[in-house]
C-alpha cells in the first residue's frame, strides 16, 4: 500500500506532508504525534453531508469543499467552547485562545486581560435550533501566527542604519550594539563565559548572514539558541517557535539583504568601522568607541583617509543646471524627427549634432577641474572600460598625441540609459519626456518587416557561428519578435541590441558601442556574453542619406553611457595618416574601429550576402564612415563636430554650465593648494 492516500499536518505552518516524512517539507520543522489527515478518494453518495460526516469509528471528520485550502482533521470528542476565545483590548476582535497577538491589529494579548464571554446572540449558529459549539480549528490558530510572522520588525542600526533582523544583537555592518529597548533571554552560567565576547558573538551572526542570505537561523544562530535554557512550558516553546519563524525572511528578502551586505562589507573593514566610530566617538564625546577602538588594537595616530572622509558626489551635468534651456532643446528634439515617406516609413533626425566637452575646461585649476569631472563622469564607468580591461583609451597614440580620449558620462539608471545615451552623445540632455523611445517604437512597427528579416538572418547566423545547430520554427520567431517589440513601448525597459541598431537609422548616423565581453555575477563569476559591443550601421538608408561621422556608446554591466570627447584647437594635417583639411573650429575625435588585441569590431545585423571577409567588413566600414589609419597602424573613424556647426541652444547650455566652475575657480579656496605648491616651487 502507498502512502499517497494518506498525509500529516505540520505543526508549524499546516503544510501538509507524505506520511513517510520525517520533516515538513516546508519549514523543515520536526513531525510531532500531529492529526492524521487522511485524503480519500470523492464517494458521490447521497447518504455523505458535504460539510460533515461521520466514520466507522464514530469520530467525527470535518470535511470542506476545497481541500487544498482546508485539509480534512479529526476534530477531539471534548470541543472547546467560543467563550474560551479572547478580546483583543484595542479593536475588540475575538482571538483564538493560543494567538498571541491579535490577527487583526496585530496587538499583544494582555496577560491579566479577562476574556469576554459571548452573548447567546453573538454565539453562532447551525441549522438547528439549539445553538452548537464552535470548533477551534488548529489549522486557524497557527495561520494567525504565520500571517504575524511575514513581516519581522527590523531594528535599524544607529551607526551606519543598516537594517538587522531582530534576533541580531550587533550589527552585522559596524558592530554596533543593539539598542536596549527590550530585555534579553537570561542565560546559563555555561554560556556567561561566551556571552562575555561580543565580538566572537557577532562573528557567528557575521557567519550566518553568509550562510543563509541575511537573517536566517542557522550556523551560529542555532548554536545560540540550543545554549538557551529549556523553556519551562509549552507556552513559552510557543513563544520561541514564534520568534525563529519571525527572525527568518522570504528568499527574496534574503538574498537582497545578502547581496547589500556584501557591497557594504567589501567596502569597508571591521577595524575602518570601528576607527569610525571612535572618530564619531570624539566628537560626540562617546569615550566607550574610542575604547572599543583601542582594545581591537587600532593605532591612535592613524589619520582619516580620502575615501573615508569623502562622501558620493553630487552629479551636476549641463541639462540639468539650464532647466529652461534643457526645456527648449527637448522641444527641438520633437521638431527635428521626422518621418520617411515611401516603402521605409522610418523616423530620422534633420540636424547632425554631436556633444563634446568645451575645451575651456583645460583653463580652470586642477582641483575646479577635478571638482568638474567628478560631477559630470561616470567614475566607475570609466575606471571598468579604462582599467579593469582596455576598451578605451588603450592607445596611447589616440589618447594623447591626437587628443582623442574618451570621456563616460553620468546618466540615469532607471531602465533608459541606452536612449539617454544616445541625446546626451548628440544633445547632451536625457530622454525625459520619452521622444526617442516614442519614436523607436514607431519605427519598429512600422518598419517591421524590414528590420524582422536582418534581425532573423543575423541570429540564425550568429547562433550557428557559435556551434549552436538549431532551428526554430516561424512562430518561435515571431514570439521573439512580439517580445522585442513589447520592450520599446515600455517606459524604462531594458533594450536590446536590434533597438541600437534602429537607433543607427533614427540617427542616420553609425554608433560604436565599446563594451565589456562578458557577463559577470556579483562574484565575478563569467555567465556568458554580451553581444553589444561592435559598429551599428544604417544599413537600410541609401549611404548618400546619412552622415559619417559616428558617435560613441560604452557598456557595462547592463548599463550604458555615452562616450564623448573633449574640443581640441583643430588639427592641420598631423598624423592620422591622411589629409585632414580641417578648419580650426572643427574638432576631430579618432574613434578605434579595433580593439586593444587590433581584431576588427564586429558589425551587426549584416546579411548573407554582406557577411564576407575581414577584409570586405573593412571597405564596408570606410564607404559608411571617415575612416583612416593612424601612424601606429590602428584604423580609425573620424568623429567631426563644430561650435558653429551644433545648435545654438546646445552651445548656450554649455556655457552656462561652465560659468559655475568658473566662478568656483575665482574662490580663494579652492586655489589654495595651487598658491602653496607656487611658494614651496619659489
Amino acid at each position: 500500500m502507498t502512502d499517497f492516500g494518506v498525509k500529516w499536518s505540520c505543526e508549524y505552518c499546516t503544510y501538509e506532508n507524505w506520511a513517510s516524512a520525517i520533516k515538513c517539507t516546508m519549514c523543515r520543522a520536526q513531525r510531532h504525534n500531529a492529526p492524521i489527515i487522511t485524503e480519500e478518494p470523492f464517494k458521490s453518495s447521497s447518504s455523505l453531508d458535504p460539510q460533515l460526516c461521520t466514520t466507522q469509528g464514530g469520530s467525527t471528520l470535518l470535511i470542506c469543499p476545497d481541500s487544498s485550502a482546508r485539509p480534512r482533521v479529526r476534530i477531539a470528542d471534548e470541543l472547546p467552547e467560543t467563550s474560551s476565545k479572547w478580546s483583543c483590548h484595542m479593536c475588540t476582535y475575538l482571538n483564538w485562545p493560543r494567538a498571541i497577538r491579535c490577527t487583526q491589529c496585530l496587538c499583544h494579548r494582555q496577560q491579566g486581560s479577562q476574556q469576554r464571554p459571548l452573548s447567546p446572540s453573538e454565539a453562532p449558529q447551525t441549522s438547528c435550533s439549539r445553538p452548537s459549539p464552535v470548533i477551534s480549528d488548529p489549522c486557524e490558530e497557527y495561520n494567525d501566527r504565520n500571517r504575524l510572522n511575514m513581516h519581522p520588525q527590523r531594528w535599524e542600526c544607529s551607526a551606519c542604519t543598516y537594517d538587522n533582523w531582530p534576533k541580531s544583537l550587533r550589527c552585522v555592518v559596524c558592530d554596533h550594539p543593539k539598542p536596549n529597548s527590550t530585555p534579553e533571554t537570561p542565560l546559563h552560567d555555561s554560556e556567561a563565559e561566551s556571552a562575555t565576547s561580543q565580538s566572537f558573538v557577532n562573528e557567528q551572526e557575521r557567519e550566518n548572514v553568509r550562510t543563509t542570505g541575511g537573517g536566517g537561523m542557522s550556523g551560529g544562530m542555532r548554536g545560540r539558541q540550543r545554549k538557551l535554557s529549556p523553556p519551562s512550558c509549552k507556552g513559552q516553546a510557543e513563544v520561541k517557535i514564534e520568534l525563529a519563524c519571525g527572525a527568518m525572511g522570504s528568499d527574496n528578502e534574503q538574498e537582497a539583504d545578502f547581496k547589500k551586505l556584501k557591497q557594504i562589507r567589501n567596502r569597508m573593514r571591521r577595524s575602518d568601522w570601528l576607527f569610525l566610530n571612535a572618530c564619531a566617538g570624539v566628537v560626540e564625546g562617546d569615550l566607550s568607541a574610542v575604547e572599543a577602538y583601542k582594545s581591537s588594537g587600532g593605532d591612535i595616530a592613524r589619520q582619516l583617509t580620502t575615501d573615508e572622509v569623502s562622501q558620493q558626489t553630487a552629479k551636476c551635468i549641463p541639462a540639468l543646471v539650464c532647466p529652461e534651456l534643457t526645456e527648449q532643446i527637448r522641444r527641438e528634439v520633437a521638431a527635428a524627427l521626422h518621418r520617411r515617406k515611401g516603402e521605409f516609413p522610418c523616423n530620422f533626425f534633420t540636424d547632425l549634432v554631436t556633444f563634446t566637452l568645451p575645451a575651456d575646461i583645460e583653463d580652470l585649476s586642477p582641483n575646479v577641474q577635478e571638482k568638474l569631472f567628478d560631477e559630470v563622469l561616470d567614475r566607475d564607468v570609466q575606471k571598468e572600460l579604462e582599467e579593469e580591461s582596455p576598451i578605451i583609451n588603450w592607445s596611447l597614440e589616440l589618447g594623447t598625441r591626437l587628443d582623442s580620449r574618451l570621456y563616460a558620462l553620468w546618466n540615469r539608471t532607471a531602465g533608459d540609459c541606452l536612449l539617454d545615451s544616445v541625446l546626451q552623445a548628440t544633445w547632451g540632455i536625457y530622454d525625459k519626456d520619452s521622444v526617442l523611445r516614442k519614436s523607436l517604437n514607431d519605427s519598429l512597427h512600422d518598419c517591421s518587416h524590414w528590420f524582422y528579416t536582418r534581425w532573423k538572418e543575423w541570429e540564425s547566423w550568429y547562433s550557428q557561428s557559435f556551434g549552436l545547430h538549431f532551428s526554430l520554427r516561424e512562430e518561435q520567431w515571431q514570439e521573439d519578435w512580439a517580445f522585442i517589440l513589447s520592450l520599446a513601448s515600455q517606459p524604462g525597459a531594458s533594450l536590446e541590441q536590434t533597438h541600437v541598431f534602429v537607433l543607427a537609422h533614427i540617427l542616420r548616423r553609425p554608433i560604436i558601442v565599446y563594451g565589456v565581453k562578458y557577463y559577470k555575477s556579483f562574484r565575478g563569476e563569467t555567465l556568458g556574453y554580451t553581444r553589444f559591443q561592435g559598429v551599428y550601421l544604417p544599413l537600410l538608408w541609401e549611404q548618400s542619406f546619412c552622415w559619417k561621422s559616428p558617435i560613441a556608446l560604452g557598456y557595462t554591466r547592463g548599463h550604458f553611457s555615452a562616450l564623448v570627447a573633449m574640443e581640441n584647437d583643430g588639427y592641420d594635417n598631423r598624423g592620422a595618416g591622411a589629409n585632414l583639411n580641417t578648419d580650426d573650429d572643427v574638432t576631430v575625435t579618432f574613434l578605434p574601429l579595433v580593439d586593444s588585441e587590433r581584431k576588427l569590431l564586429h558589425i551587426h545585423f549584416l546579411s548573407a550576402q554582406e557577411m564576407g571577409t575581414e577584409e570586405q567588413q573593412e571597405r564596408m566600414l570606410r564607404q559608411w564612415m571617415d575612416c583612416c589609419v593612424t601612424e601606429g597602424g590602428v584604423l580609425v573613424a573620424m568623429q567631426k563636430s563644430s561650435r558653429r556647426r551644433n545648435h545654438p541652444l546646445v552651445t548656450q547650455m554649455v556655457e552656462k554650465w561652465l560659468d559655475g566652475y568658473r566662478q568656483l575657480a575665482a574662490c580663494p579656496t579652492l586655489s589654495d593648494g595651487e598658491e602653496e605648491e607656487e611658494d614651496e616651487d619659489e
